[in-house]
């Protein structure tokens, strides 16, 4: 489809920054590149280093759901409070403690070493932050960016976490600069066909703006909404730590 001179020109407002008129024509080209190499799903594991590649934002592969863990979170998750926090090897196997003992567990403690140990594989750490998150509402509600790397993030239970590609969103608009409105009315948002989530059970990599390189252009996502037919969500994120 063709363009005619008129069709990228703007009004001028007295009201309207510059920065915001270039937001709302960068908004204009958003359908054309949501399907940019920023969000990237693969299909093996293997391809998962194409997080390193310095356009790459968010890298996810896809995997069935376990019915041994389903079954096991329906049950145990009511037990397991609000999670817990543990620095782990990523060498040696993950203890089983402060889970409930109850069928399935050693299902989701096999798939917790796994992925420890790929992180710690992908990013040549030794040991990692883990995090096991139990929440029956939105832990982080807002579009934000991660002052972190590359973080790992697995949702066993319920929404996966959801993601707004770059090119569809104005970043003057995160944190204060949405000045207390909802991302769907800050103006952040500029194009909905930019909001995606991460299914259940896939292995994402989101990097951050702590990212050598990715300052100010890093992933920019949040925690979703929790049906209360499905909570509490359960998921686990895993941070490097790099020895001194």
């Amino acid at each position: 489809m063709g363009m005619n001179a008129n069709t990228l020109s703007v009004r001028p407002e007295s009201s309207t920054s510059a920065a915001d008129r270039r937001s709302r024509i960068q908004g204009m080209f958003c359908a054309l590149t949501v399907g940019s190499t920023e969000i990237v799903e693969v299909a093996n594991l293997a391809d998962l280093v194409q997080i390193f590649d310095t356009e790459v934002n968010l890298c996810y592969v896809p995997r069935l759901a376990d019915p041994a863990i389903d079954t096991y979170l329906a049950t145990a998750a009511a037990g397991m409070g609000g999670g817990f926090r543990r620095v782990v090897s990523v060498t040696q196997g993950f203890d089983a403690s402060g889970l409930p003992d109850l069928p399935g567990r050693q299902t989701l403690v096999n798939d917790m070493d796994f992925l420890v140990a790929l992180y710690g594989d992908l990013l040549g750490c030794e040991r990692v932050g883990l995090r096991l998150e139990v929440v029956s509402s939105a832990l982080c509600p807002r579009f934000h960016v991660d002052r972190t790397g590359i973080r790992l993030l697995c949702t066993w239970r319920g929404p996966g976490t959801e993601y707004l590609v770059g090119n569809c969103a104005n970043r003057r608009k995160l944190g204060s600069g949405a000045q207390g409105l909802a991302d769907e009315h800050s103006g952040l948002i500029l194009d909905t066909a930019g909001v995606g989530h991460v299914p259940p059970y896939a292995i994402a990599l989101l990097k951050g703006d702590g990212w050598p390189g990715n300052t100010d252009r890093g992933v920019i996502h949040r925690s979703p909404a929790v049906p209360a037919a499905t909570a509490p969500r359960v998921l686990l994120t895993l941070d490097a730590i790099w020895e001194e």
